[in-house]
């Protein structure tokens, strides 16, 4: 792999990563509803799936879900219905609203009381929901693998490069979403917020279910 098809591949990726998809929502609405800080187990749930679902690829199970359609089918529809129910989740997530504890002591307004282990196994589970990333992967890192120089090297500065482009937009969309945060005291505001982001989930599980390609 010559330096020039590298940095090809750091500006396709640059343009991939930046596309809103999934992971990105749910890092942006768990910085927006909880912070900084579960957004980074979010984004580390995120990595863990997309690292595995990458390597995986390299192994060829890309190759094995071409050629079994029906398993890729099973795959992209557990995925879609996990997906839904998490849209479903986000429509229906009890609000409080905390304009009043903010006007009277700032210091007293509380964000809901989460576990990093459920934040965790949600951004793992959202990433895993599309197998397409597998396909992807596939179809994509072997274009600037150079055949005639050892393969496992280059594909790891590709997967090293890919992680940090991905972590760096993770981080884009998690300080967005922690300036949205500043809009959600409210209850109106972040109910209608939680319903946004569960449509949006729910938009995704149907395309997701729908595609064919």
């Amino acid at each position: 792999m010559t330096l020039s098809t590298w940095w090809l591949f750091i500006v396709m990726t640059f343009v991939v990563s930046a596309t809103p998809g999934p992971n990105m929502l749910f890092i942006m609405s768990t910085s927006a509803r909880h912070g900084i800080r579960p957004a980074v187990v979010a984004m580390l749930g995120c990595m863990t799936a997309l690292l595995a679902m990458m390597s995986i690829s390299a192994a060829g199970l890309g190759a094995l879900l071409q050629t079994f359609p029906a398993v890729f089918e099973a795959l992209r529809l557990a995925g879609a219905a996990y997906l839904a129910y998490l849209g479903v989740k986000c429509w229906r997530s009890p609000v409080h609203d905390q304009s009043d504890d903010v006007a009277g002591d700032p210091s007293g307004a509380t964000l809901p009381t989460i576990q990093h282990g459920a934040i965790y196994r949600q951004g793992f589970l959202v990433a895993a929901s599309n197998p397409k990333a597998i396909l992807f992967a596939a179809a994509f890192f072997p274009q600037f693998i150079d055949p005639d120089m050892a393969k496992l090297p280059q594909f790891a500065i590709l997967l090293a490069t890919f992680t940090v482009i991905e972590v760096a937009w993770y981080f884009v969309y998690a300080l967005s979403g922690k300036r949205l945060s500043l809009y959600l005291q409210r209850a109106t505001v972040l109910r209608a917020f939680n319903r946004l982001t569960g449509g949006v989930f729910i938009g995704f599980a149907a395309l997701m279910a729908t595609a064919r390609d």
